[in-house]
């Protein structure tokens, strides 16, 4: 079964670089990559036009909408009877590709995921404490070691799904998640599909990713929102920055969480008066 690789973009020229690099080592061989960049100002078009690959690589910018109407217009262009959702700072394993896709290709799920990512740059101090403010755990793991066998993230999914789906909902943070809620299942654990994932690594990555990430929807619409920026305001961040230093034993991690707990405060600030879904 042919693949179609979609990887969103937005200002992130390095991570891309490797993350097409990559996927050149795939032990899969029948797959195209299709790059949908979000109005990038970083010389992503300029790094496209200088890379070589050993895979057809379409790539086209649009003005900047988010990661999910990103991919829901890559998905357009897509060839394949899989589609595989990949993020511009994702580094797969050789064998990712195969592994990911073989319950679907065994006919026994229609999507999946993986539960083997792990954080790509984990000797940095930034990106480690966003992974523990991530999963609330201390762990290079991107996903809890509690995880269930089952997301409503899909990693891999049948074109035909997703084309019945209707595509992604463009809600900000979390649209990923809209796709299972319009097709009433979970992605299953693909085994042993290992991916390597690169967390914000710097004070700014921190932040603006914060942002981005108040702009997801909660579970008690505007109310939860408000419950949001009590959580981020200053008094309870210091309360809260203590605790983790304590939980995860780095003393760095005051000042992670300051940082990020002002992105999501002004995210949230930023959504009540522009309603702006994209980072």
């Amino acid at each position: 079964m042919k693949l179609s690789i979609i990887i969103p973009t937005y200002n992130r020229v390095l991570p891309l670089s490797l993350c097409l690099h990559a996927l050149k080592s795939q032990t899969v061989a029948d797959f195209e990559v299709i790059v949908c960049d979000d109005g990038s100002s970083d010389g992503t078009e300029k790094l496209i036009r200088k890379c070589k690959t050993d895979y057809p690589l379409t790539y086209f910018k649009t003005d900047h909408h988010g990661a999910g109407t990103a991919r829901n217009k890559a998905a357009g262009k897509a060839k394949g009877e899989i589609l595989v959702f990949i993020d511009a700072d994702m580094e797969p394993h050789p064998e990712y590709l195969k592994k990911l896709i073989a319950p679907i290709v065994a006919g026994t799920s229609k999507g999946t995921f993986s539960k083997e990512e792990y954080v790509q740059n984990s000797m940095n101090k930034w990106a480690m404490c966003w992974n523990y403010e991530y999963i609330h755990e201390k762990s290079d793991r991107r996903l809890p070691a509690r995880h269930p066998d089952t997301s409503p993230v899909f990693r891999a999914l049948l074109k035909s799904e997703f084309d019945r789906a209707g595509g992604y909902d463009p809600v900000g943070y979390g649209e990923d998640w809209t796709l299972s809620a319009k097709l009433g299942y979970l992605a299953v654990q693909a085994p042993d599909a290992i991916i390597y994932h690169r967390n914000p690594a710097t004070a700014n990555e921190v932040f603006f990713q914060a942002r981005w990430l108040a702009t997801r929807p909660h579970k008690l619409g505007e109310f939860g929102r408000f419950i949001g920026l009590l959580r981020a305001s200053l008094p309870v961040s210091l309360i809260m920055a203590i605790w983790g230093m304590i939980r995860y034993r780095t003393a760095f991690y005051p000042v992670f969480k300051l940082v990020y707990d002002w992105g999501i405060f002004t995210g949230i600030i930023k959504w009540w008066v522009t309603g702006n879904h994209a980072a």
